[in-house]
């Protein structure tokens, strides 16, 4: 081999050796800007699906480093009886089959919600079926329940708490696309998760399962709820986990009122509410990816979801704890959405964005304003833009 070759190729290995460090080194200690200007920008290279798959595949092995952030006193929460140390979850969608709880929880989440999940295992809808929207912020989904199932879901929570995790796991619960009986296919959830999860959803809220936001109808709504109360208050364990309800961003003021009627009735009365899903308004957009079916996330949802939570707080009397989500990127969203009535707050879509050290950034500013206008913990600055 010639001189001139072997210099080139010893050139060429100090090189990626020496990225590989660099992008190590950056990756160990959480550095925002690598993350946004080297690392996410390649990531989306890939298409949004195969992406969502790696970043999934990346916490379930433990690939990403853990967080080196300790959370500030003010972050710690107490809901439902649950104590959260701090307030921000990663929203469902992103592990849909309870595979990446350990990895997301030590990057710095306080709790994780996983699924979707359906009793029978379901592909969802044909590909592509994601799609990025950078120019707004934001993402479209029409993923349709991809599940693995219950058996298969449940095994792996139950693993999870066999190895004793500390995480704060929260089931969100679908039914089948082809289903005869949605009202037992939340039941059949309930029984399933009800002893390995701190909380359960129902999910009614999804635009892409064919008429799944029908059930949010106040005849339908109460059908629902009655029953699945009902079920949760059967279970034999006796520290029963919470059910929340899961609602849409684009419902009407009568529906909202409607809501809030039906689950202030004793037999239909939910522990929680999160808000919001994904829309189906297209307002605004400059993406070309606009033009896709589905759901929208991310910053375009921000003020609807925030108005949503107000109605909500209001119609409540501040009475029914609620998750706020709904484009949060900044420790500022996630405060307007506590001080419109959010006990708690979950993100996803800035996560494809931005990456772990989001996670940190939403944290600490969220602590710097909290401490900014006097208050000790989350729980004191809940509701405090609205008047019940």
């Amino acid at each position: 081999m010639k001189k001139g070759v072997k210099q080139l190729i010893s050139m060429a290995a100090v090189c990626s050796g020496g990225t590989f460090v660099f992008a190590g080194y950056n990756i160990y200690h959480g550095n925002e800007k690598f993350y946004d200007d080297i690392l996410i920008p390649l990531s989306h290279r890939l298409n949004p699906e195969t992406a969502h798959n790696v970043a999934v595949q990346a916490s379930k092995f433990n690939l990403i480093p853990h967080s080196r952030f300790k959370d500030p006193e003010c972050l710690k929460t107490n809901v439902w009886n649950i104590k959260f140390p701090n307030p921000v979850g990663m929203a469902a969608g992103f592990d849909k089959q309870g595979e990446a709880v350990n990895g997301l929880h030590n990057v710095g989440f306080g709790f994780v919600e996983i699924g979707s999940v359906t009793p029978i295992p379901q592909p969802g809808n044909p590909q592509p079926r994601v799609f990025r929207l950078p120019e707004d912020s934001a993402v479209i989904n029409r993923y349709g329940f991809n599940s693995d199932g219950h058996d298969a879901v449940y095994e792996r929570l139950q693993v999870l708490r066999k190895n004793g995790t500390d995480c704060i796991i929260g089931v969100n619960l679908g039914k089948n696309k082809t289903s005869n009986d949605p009202v037992q296919d939340y039941i059949d959830g309930i029984k399933m998760f009800g002893e390995v999860a701190d909380y359960l959803v129902i999910n009614i809220s999804s635009p892409n399962t064919p008429g799944l936001r029908d059930w949010q109808h106040s005849s339908q709504l109460q059908e629902l709820l009655s029953a699945l109360v009902s079920a949760k208050n059967k279970l034999p364990q006796p520290n029963k986990p919470p059910l929340l309800l899961k609602l849409a961003p684009d419902l009407t003021q009568q529906e909202r009122k409607d809501i809030a009627k039906v689950i202030s009735r004793k037999e239909c009365a939910v522990d929680g509410l999160i808000i919001s899903n994904t829309t189906v308004s297209r307002e605004n957009l400059q993406s070309p990816a606009a033009v896709e079916q589905g759901g929208l996330s991310g910053k375009p949802l921000t003020v609807s979801s925030t108005g949503l939570i107000k109605d909500m707080f209001v119609l409540t009397k501040g009475k029914v704890p609620i998750v706020g989500v709904g484009g949060i990127f900044t420790g500022k969203d996630a405060y307007e959405k506590i001080r419109a009535g959010a006990s708690l707050i979950q993100f996803y879509t800035a996560y494809i964005y931005h990456g772990p050290p989001r996670i940190t950034k939403i944290k600490q500013e969220l602590s710097d304003l909290l401490s900014a206008d006097g208050y000790r913990s989350v729980a004191e600055a809940v509701g405090k833009d609205v008047k019940v």
